[in-house]
């Protein structure tokens, strides 16, 4: 069994340099959503992106991919990966980026709750309980404590951020689903083919039933989508599964936490978006939550 390298300053870098990345995803969104849709760029970046997996790892990704099962359960995971892009796509045009960055990372969250009540080896102690307990409390927060000088739409802010929380609850099923399915034993570039072709196909319906089809060609349009192609689905891609092969996962899963963060600091520095006491102060109370979650989760299988 090949031992896998605990964190070293490499490997520091390179995840900081990924969460980075991950983090300016809804940024680019929202920066160019007056020419081309968020939900027609998360089409196109599924679709080129399914493409170049496609021709990279062709053995991995196609094997077995209409095998019953392995078919079958892709393409759940194919609506629900698609749900997840479509839920942040319309949050965007409601609530701020930042908003709308953070509330889906609630995911763990979700993927906690949902694997307790199906594997023993799941089961939350006492201390996971307190951090989902204190991350819905910053939950509530971020929803019901608006100061209502900070914004002139509050509803419509509020119905953005219920279509991202609904996006992190989509994307825990996802998780959910993968690890409960044959998928979990399948190559992970066989899996993220599932949910890439999938959602380039339903997301592309989508824009096209709803109109959302028209892209006004820009410098900017077309730096977004490289970014979205290349770097994002596709790039950031091959590297985190090399760390997953070089690395022990939960050292790396650790600095998932930086994406949301590194999020709302790009949406106040590139967007000028303004975030709210409550939403400040929610958001401190989620990503608290989470962190005790993750911690007592690793020290108690130990």
């Amino acid at each position: 069994m090949e031992l896998r390298k605990s964190l070293d300053l490499q490997a520091g870098s390179i995840m900081t340099a990924l969460t980075m990345i991950w983090g300016l995803q809804q940024i680019f969104l929202k920066m160019v959503a007056a020419d081309i849709a968020p939900i027609l760029q998360l089409a196109i970046r599924s679709g080129c992106s399914a493409l170049l997996i496609i021709l990279l790892f062709r053995h991995q990704a196609l094997s077995g991919f209409f095998q019953k099962a392995l078919f079958k359960a892709g393409c759940k995971v194919a609506v629900l990966f698609s749900l997840e892009f479509l839920l942040v796509a319309e949050s965007l045009h409601y609530t701020y980026a930042s908003h709308s960055i953070v509330l889906l990372y609630t995911a763990p969250i979700f993927v906690a709750l949902a694997l307790h009540f199906q594997l023993p080896s799941e089961r939350l102690n006492r201390m996971q309980w307190l951090g989902i307990g204190i991350t819905f409390f910053g939950l509530l927060v971020a929803f019901l404590w608006n100061d209502q000088s900070s914004s002139q739409d509050i509803q419509r802010v509020l119905w953005g951020d219920a279509l991202a929380l609904g996006a992190g609850v989509a994307l825990g099923t996802t998780t959910v689903t993968v690890r409960l399915s044959v998928l979990s034993e399948a190559p992970a570039t066989q899996t993220l083919s599932y949910q890439l072709i999938g959602s380039f196909i339903i997301l592309s319906l989508f824009a096209l039933l709803t109109g959302q089809t028209l892209i006004h060609f820009t410098p900017l349009v077309l730096t977004s989508l490289t970014f979205q192609i290349v770097v994002v689905s596709f790039a950031s891609f091959l590297v985190w599964f090399w760390l997953l092969k070089q690395y022990v996962a939960s050292g790396l899963g650790i600095f998932s936490f930086l994406t949301p963060i590194f999020g709302v600091l790009f949406s106040v520095i590139l967007l000028h978006e303004h975030i709210e006491l409550n939403f400040i102060v929610g958001a401190v109370f989620v990503f608290l939550g989470i962190v005790v979650m993750n911690f007592f989760s690793r020290r108690s299988r130990t």
